[in-house]
């Protein structure tokens, strides 16, 4: 493999335009790469790969497998060059300096700081449950964006409605194999899928991508996992059958996760939307049992996978670990219980340990089965450990989920001083950092409560030896994902 010869910035030449480009900040330059060799520094912009434009990084790596590739970087500091105020930040400049470098199957070992260049996608619905409209005020902007955005399902596995695409995007799904997609359903019968979304007909780019079942066919190349929102009296019952029939009955369709609406007290000018109970629970327990046992006869595999939340709310037993196949839709709330118990409890516990008071703190839904599964810790002297169900003080009693706490629920559930130590759900934390969603700090909620304050672990082992005092907390590092690129925006 070879590189080209680079021009250098002096020789920087004029390049005229008519159309939108997207400067993608590079964040980063690999050392010894042909990028470093060419005079590319952080703070560079790339504007164009062999004279296209670049909207994301699938494009700009694309654009790279055709073996050959010229590279057009511009610096921001120029006179010349400027982004407009535009969300997407598109660059309209007739006089950019910039200055190109060329490889030959070679990667140019540049590191973006962010993977969308044109933009978040926004999504073109206004559904009866959508979360970000009944989110209270107050936080940060990444949790009001409502994204809907093909690429980062790609890239992170987060749910679309594909109600927003255009014949070129649906195009370049098929020509890029962008496999596999997870694309929220929601139902089969495409009258109700319109009366439980809404899509805006001046959002929607093509009317022909709000048929679901013939934008399935139409990307049968394309692995899909499914999910679908249940709501009570809407689109459960026979029509959960009728969704799951159409499902399973195509070969495109990988999975199916059944989750129950999710809502909050902040539904000011919004349409009643009922809960689940416990009778329509097991309902929906009982239909999508019916198909388990079908598919896996039919395909080995259960096909269909209720969130957890239907087996709390209807009180019966988890499935086994190895029925959930590998966790593929963990992130969806489907099996992070049977994950969390999936590790022991360390053999052999202490006989005693130094006197402290715990308080697991967790949400109202997962407290019974959280305080079963720590009941042997109890008897380790000079222990006493509570597990606690905190209310949600934030966005509503109805939400009972141990990932929505917020430091303003802690504030509430906990008094000051009643205890050594609290832990917190991981699962509450901002990417990798001890925020929580109200962007309160463990530091902060520590200070406040006049305890140390944690996280606990993912796992029920990790857990103990966190109460034992193995190990000073967990900081997951949850990685990239499509909120990081949320909160990106969010802060620009």
């Amino acid at each position: 493999m070879r590189s080209g010869r680079a021009r250098s910035p002096t020789e920087a030449s004029v390049q005229p335009s008519k159309t939108d480009i997207f400067p993608a900040q590079i964040k980063s330059v690999e050392p010894g790469s042909a990028a470093e060799r060419a005079g590319v520094r952080p703070g560079d912009q790339l504007l164009r790969v062999n004279g296209h434009a670049v909207t994301d990084i699938l494009a700009y790596r694309h654009l790279l497998t055709q073996g050959r590739a010229e590279l057009q970087i511009a610096r921001p500091e120029a006179p010349a060059f400027f982004a407009t105020p535009q969300d997407h930040h598109t660059l309209r400049a007739t006089e950019a300096p910039t200055f190109t470098f060329e490889v030959e199957w070679e990667d140019p070992g540049l590191e973006f700081e962010e993977v969308l260049f044109d933009g978040i996608k926004k999504c073109a619905n206004k559904c009866d449950f959508c979360y970000v409209h009944q989110m209270p005020r107050g936080f940060r902007k990444s949790l009001y964006i409502m994204d809907d955005d093909y690429r980062l399902s790609f890239l992170y596995g987060s749910f679309v409605t594909l109600t927003n695409l255009t014949e070129a995007d649906v195009n370049r799904i098929l020509d890029e194999n962008l496999s596999p997609l997870y694309v929220s359903v929601h139902t089969a019968n495409q009258d109700l899928r319109q009366d439980l979304m809404k899509w805006w007909k001046l959002k929607v780019k093509d009317e022909r991508t709000t048929d679901i079942r013939s934008m399935i066919e139409r990307l049968e190349p394309i692995d899909l996992y499914t999910q679908v929102v249940l709501v009570p009296g809407r689109n459960d019952g026979e029509y959960l059958d009728e969704t799951l029939d159409y499902l399973a009955s195509r070969p495109n369709v990988v999975s199916v996760a059944v989750v129950p609406v999710g809502l909050t007290d902040h539904r000011t000018n919004l349409a009643h939307v009922d809960t689940f109970d416990r009778e329509r629970a097991a309902d929906v327990l009982r239909r999508t049992e019916r198909w388990r046992k079908k598919m896996l006869d039919e395909r080995g595999t259960r096909f269909v996978f209720p969130s957890d939340e239907f087996y709390l709310l209807a009180g019966e037993p988890l499935p086994s670990e190895e029925a959930y196949e590998g966790f593929p839709m963990l992130e969806n709330g489907v099996g992070m219980i049977r994950d969390f118990l999936g590790e022991d409890l360390p053999e052999g516990l202490p006989a005693r340990v130094s006197p402290r008071r715990v308080i697991l703190g967790t949400g109202t839904l997962f407290a019974p089965a959280l305080e079963r599964a720590v009941e042997p810790l109890r008897r380790v002297e000079g222990l006493e450990l509570e597990v606690r169900a905190i209310e949600n003080r934030t966005f509503g009693l109805n939400t009972t989920v141990a990932g929505l706490l917020t430091g303003r629920c802690f504030r509430h559930g906990v008094q000051p001083g009643e205890a050594d130590l609290l832990l917190v759900p991981p699962t509450t934390l901002r990417y990798g950092t001890e925020l929580m969603l109200d962007d309160v700090s463990l530091t902060e909620l520590s200070r406040e409560l006049r305890m140390d304050v944690r996280a606990g672990g993912a796992t029920l082992g990790e857990l103990a030896r966190v109460i034992l005092g193995d190990t000073v907390g967990v900081n997951l590092q949850f990685g990239y994902s499509a909120h990081a690129v949320k909160e990106q925006r969010g802060q620009a």
